[in-house]
């Protein structure tokens, strides 16, 4: 069987575990906080006209967040707490769930391909590579946390 095949498989399977139990994580979470000292502040009008919304035009939110990054968890977490219904939220989790493990198993798979390649014929150029990589992901961590702490004064 292809290799891509596999793996989109295998990771079809986990994302549709991950975000399901996202999804029943906050269902749980929702049910718990309308039966709290909260539900006072979220049976107000205006949360339950946003509850509405969700759970009417949520799907295709929930569906395209699985093509984000870090997003795709607060949007199955969202769906859940607002109770968003099985019939609409399953149909955005299956294809959003596909289209999320295509991507990973084809360009994922071509990326770790490169990179053993690349370690394996030129072990310099390899190593160089990934010490860029590395540099710039130290980069951007450190120029996230100065821009979110303000400017350091002497």
């Amino acid at each position: 069987m292809d290799k891509i095949a596999v793996t989109a498989g295998a990771l079809y399977a986990i994302v549709l575990l991950r975000a399901g139990g996202t999804f029943a994580v906050g269902w749980l979470a929702g049910a718990g906080a309308r039966r709290s000292r909260f539900a006072g502040r979220i049976s107000s009008e205006r949360f339950r006209r946003a509850e509405r919304a969700i759970q009417r035009w949520g799907a295709p939110v929930v569906a395209v967040s699985f093509l984000t990054v870090g997003f795709q968890t607060a949007a199955n977490f969202l769906a859940g707490s607002m109770r968003m219904p099985l019939p609409r939220y399953l149909p955005a989790l299956f294809v959003g769930g596909a289209a999320w493990a295509l991507v990973y198993a084809t360009a994922g798979l071509g990326v770790l391909e490169l990179l053993g390649r690349l370690f394996a014929e030129r072990t310099a150029l390899g190593v160089s590579a990934a010490a860029v990589l590395l540099l710039a992901v130290c980069g951007v961590w450190v120029y996230r946390r100065r821009k979110k702490d303000g400017p350091v004064l002497p």
